[in-house]
């Protein structure tokens, strides 16, 4: 049961990192070259589809699989493959801090500065990344709500980007020990 656990966060966060990886190199450059008026409502539409629930279940899996791994007694598991399980579940969670704390905070405030546009109203205040602080940028430009949301949206990215790829190969190198 212990080996199928394993297996099972291996692939879910393959699977995940793959995602992350893509959307790194392929989607936010190819999003990069366009406009700021089409860069903000392409990145809308995403934040809208991207959780769904075979994402959320993805995004969960990477959690929940090594964890049980762990739980479950197995004869013949070494200290060392153990720690690496460890250590690949606490990059996922890691991931999870990032994801929880900062991008989806900037997604939100990005979301509620086109529902103020349209509506002509303030947009409501939104915790934002880093520290609790709030973020509305309803009175702000395309291009201000681009560098807003944009460059620190990368680097909080490419911070979980780093951490699933490490708990994939954490979680494979347990497996290979």
């Amino acid at each position: 049961m212990a080996t199928v656990l394993l297996a099972l966060a291996i692939i879910s966060t393959g699977l995940y990192a793959g995602f992350m990886l893509t959307f790194r190199t392929g989607v936010m450059p190819a999003l990069a070259q366009l406009t700021d008026e089409q860069f903000l409502a392409a990145m809308r539409r995403i934040n809208e589809v991207v959780p769904r629930p075979l994402f959320v279940l993805t995004f969960f899996s990477i959690v929940v699989f090594p964890a049980v791994a762990l739980a479950v007694p197995t004869e013949g598991r070494t200290t060392e493959q153990t720690w690496l399980i460890v250590a690949g579940l606490v990059c996922s969670v890691l991931n999870h801090l990032v994801t929880i704390g900062g991008n989806i905070p900037l997604n939100n405030a990005l979301a509620a500065a086109e529902r103020s546009a349209g509506t002509g109203t303030a947009a409501p205040r939104t915790s934002g990344a880093g520290g609790g602080r709030s973020a509305d940028w309803s009175a702000l430009s395309d291009k201000e709500v681009r560098t807003a949301f944009e460059g620190p949206w990368n680097r909080l990215h490419l911070i979980r980007t780093l951490f699933t790829i490490a708990a994939f190969a954490l979680l494979v190198a347990a497996a290979l020990g």
